[in-house]
Order: structure tokens, then sequence, then C-alpha cells
């Protein structure tokens, strides 16, 4: 795989944002942290549909946590952070200049943590002249069902990926991932089917999670707080209907 990064309106990373990412990726392997690329250089390279990138966003195990942090730190990256607040349980974001690398090992609703399969399932990328592992894409779709909000919404790159790779896609898998929350995947593959209608002969899951039952069990958990729940409206907003 070799994606474009490229938008048709603008340029991808320059030669100094390649040079910080590639120096942070040779360090992590210095140090045996193993690490997959995920973000927009990941939706790119399966969709193969050019993408504009202010970052790049790193996965690794939530035990390298604290090591891949002093790589960041030793590569003259510093926290985010003192920029612009951010929660840390899942994400630490670093920058260098205008050059943002983040890393990541749980999803922003706790919902998963990184393991292993995130990690070496994916296919190997050459990007940019240098080999990397991208997240599989299954593990993709999963992360990006829950991003759900008025200023963001990942559903567009889930009906790309799937219709980039619904042939070869591990749905089996998917459906492990997800558990009880397969109801979202039946939800983006409803859309899917509205937008690209021919291609459902080709997505048997479709049928399959429709006949699922959809009553919920009285002793079901909430699922408010699975969706990524950031504040839609702007801090000002924020305080004043707190103010009301």
């Amino acid at each position: 795989m070799n994606p474009s990064t490229h938008s048709s309106n603008g340029s991808g990373p320059s030669e100094d944002e390649w040079s910080i990412y590639f120096e942070v990726m040779h360090e992590a392997r210095a140090r045996k942290i193993e690490f997959a690329v995920g973000g927009g250089f990941a939706v790119a390279a399966y969709t193969k549909h050019r993408q504009t990138t202010k970052d790049i966003d790193l996965y690794i195990l939530p035990e390298d946590r604290e090591r891949m942090i002093e790589v960041l730190r030793d590569c003259g990256l510093a926290d985010y952070y003192d920029v612009l607040p951010y929660d840390r349980n899942w994400i630490f974001r670093s920058h260098r200049d205008d050059v943002i690398v983040d890393v990541m090992w749980s999803m922003p609703n706790q919902r998963g943590q990184v393991d292993w399969q995130w990690l070496t399932r994916g296919p190997e990328l050459d990007l940019h002249g240098e080999m990397v592992r991208i997240l599989p894409v299954e593990e993709l779709i999963w992360a990006k069902l829950y991003v759900l909000q008025r200023d963001r919404c990942d559903w567009p790159d889930i009906i790309n990926l799937i219709q980039a790779t619904s042939d070869t896609l591990d749905w089996d898998h998917l459906l492990e991932r997800l558990g009880d929350d397969a109801p979202l995947l039946a939800a983006a593959l409803t859309v899917y089917g509205w937008l690209a209608p021919d291609s459902l002969l080709k997505l048997p899951v479709l049928v399959e999670l429709l006949a699922r039952p959809t009553h919920r069990r009285p002793d079901a958990t909430p699922r408010e707080d699975l969706l990524d729940s950031r504040p839609w409206f702007t801090a000002e907003l924020v305080r004043a209907e707190e103010g009301n």
C-alpha cells in the first residue's frame, strides 16, 4: 500500500514534519516499543482517498505509555496540554513547533484498549519511503463507530472504509470486537446501503445484524457515555449555559 496523503487543494506533510515523525518512530523501535499508525494515514491507505492531515497517530500498548512519552520528550516534543488541555486517560498529545504526534493506547470512551491485535493484524505500508504497520481496518472501524459529535463524526470514514474493504474485511472479528455494541455497526451499514444499494448483496453481515433482537434487556447498562461526548459548544457558550 502506498496512499497519498495529499489533498486536491494542498500538499501533505512537509519534509520537516516527516523528519519528526520518523525520528519518533526510529527511537521507539530502538527501544523495542511496538506501534501501529492510525488516523488519516491509515484511512488513506485503505480507501486510496487523498486526505490532509495535521498530525500522525501512533497506537501503542497501555504498558508502553510512559516509555513512549519518554521517547517523545527525548525527541524534543512537548506536552500539548500546555497549549490546549485534553483528556490524558487515553492519549498523549505532543508537539514540536507546529508538528503534532499523538500517541494512543485506548479509545476515548475506554470501551477498548490497544492490544497486540491492533499492532500486528494490519498490513505494512510504505509511508513516504518508510515501512510501517497500520491499524487493522476492523479496529479502525470499531473505534470510529463511537465518534458521533456535532462538530465531528467519523462515520463518513467508516462508509468509505466499508466501500473499499468489504470483500476482505473480517466481519466475524469486527463483530466479536463490538459485542453488544453491534447495533452501531448495523446502523452504519444501513446508511451505507442507502448510499450504495447495489453493494448490499456483498454484505450478508447486514442481514444477520438486522435479524438480531433490538429490545433492551431490563438489566442492560445505559450506553449514553459510550459515544464521544466532548462539549459540542465553545467554552464561552458552555459557561453561559452553566450560568443560567
